[in-house]
């Protein structure tokens, strides 16, 4: 039937039935079933909640069921080694893309991976998942703070979000109601991808933003002040990242920050 127009199958079908009256029902249902495949272009219409239900059947199944010392401890606490901050892209889920298990990192996803800077009023979600991660996921030993070990920022190939930023015109006019605003916190990186790579095409000015964004995140991530002690009592590291997913490479780098003990007031 491949290659026949709807009506044409529709038709031939119909003729089956008329010439071959002893099939009665069973050919009916079946012309049923080949009608609605040909009206969807012989696929089943997208079920989003049907989709979500096999998903966790599979997922219940195949790991959940088969893992159950795993799901026991996940049961009684999370210690992640790691908190990622990572694009909300569909296409670089962090987990997946790194071998992640359950509870082994602590993910915030946004747009473009951004870090912003400190800001109890304006920045208060970001704020919140800094401090839950660093100071509240294990607790206390020794009078300081046992968190996760490493923090991660995780920038990608084919970045709307910076791509975004890099097309904004130089008068800091917006066309969105919040995108524009938030990929500005990393107006650094733009700048200076504009002045040190100003001879590159745009696309390849947008690959230099991509990481050069991660590093104004990560010192970003340095007006957290208990990061900044996590630092300094070396509890604590922070990592660059970039994921090529055209090209199949995952870049990863540490930035030696010279660090001084937050000052008493």
């Amino acid at each position: 039937m491949a290659g026949e127009s709807y009506e044409e199958a529709i038709a031939r079908l119909t003729k089956l039935l008329s010439e071959k009256a002893e099939l009665g029902g069973v050919a009916a249902a079946k012309i049923k079933q080949l009608t609605e495949e040909l009206e969807t272009d012989g696929s089943k219409p997208f079920n989003p909640d049907e989709r979500i239900r096999t998903g966790f059947v599979h997922f219940k199944a195949e790991k959940f069921e088969k893992n159950p010392d795993l799901y026991g401890e996940l049961a009684k606490g999370q210690s992640p080694k790691f908190m990622v901050f990572a694009c909300s892209d569909s296409r670089v889920c962090p987990s997946h893309i790194l071998d992640f298990q359950p509870g082994e990192a602590f993910v915030v996803r946004n747009i473009a991976n951004m870090v912003p800077p400190f800001d109890k009023t304006k920045y208060s979600g970001a704020g919140a998942a800094i401090e839950y991660a660093v100071l509240h996921l294990k607790g206390y030993s020794k009078g300081y703070a046992i968190q996760v070990e490493n923090i991660v920022v995780i920038g990608h190939s084919c970045c709307g979000g910076i791509k975004g930023l890099m097309s904004i015109p130089d008068d800091g006019t917006t066309a969105s109601e919040f995108i524009e605003n938030w990929v500005q916190i990393c107006n650094p990186a733009k700048s200076k991808v504009k002045v040190e790579a100003s001879s590159l095409s745009f696309s390849e000015q947008c690959t230099n933003c991509e990481k050069e964004a991660v590093n104004v995140s990560l010192g970003n991530l340095l007006t957290y002040p208990f990061v900044r002690d996590g630092l300094v009592k070396k509890t604590l590291s922070l990592k660059g990242a970039h994921y090529d997913f055209v090209n199949g490479t995952f870049e990863l780098w540490d930035l030696n920050f010279k660090l001084l003990p937050p000052v008493s007031v």
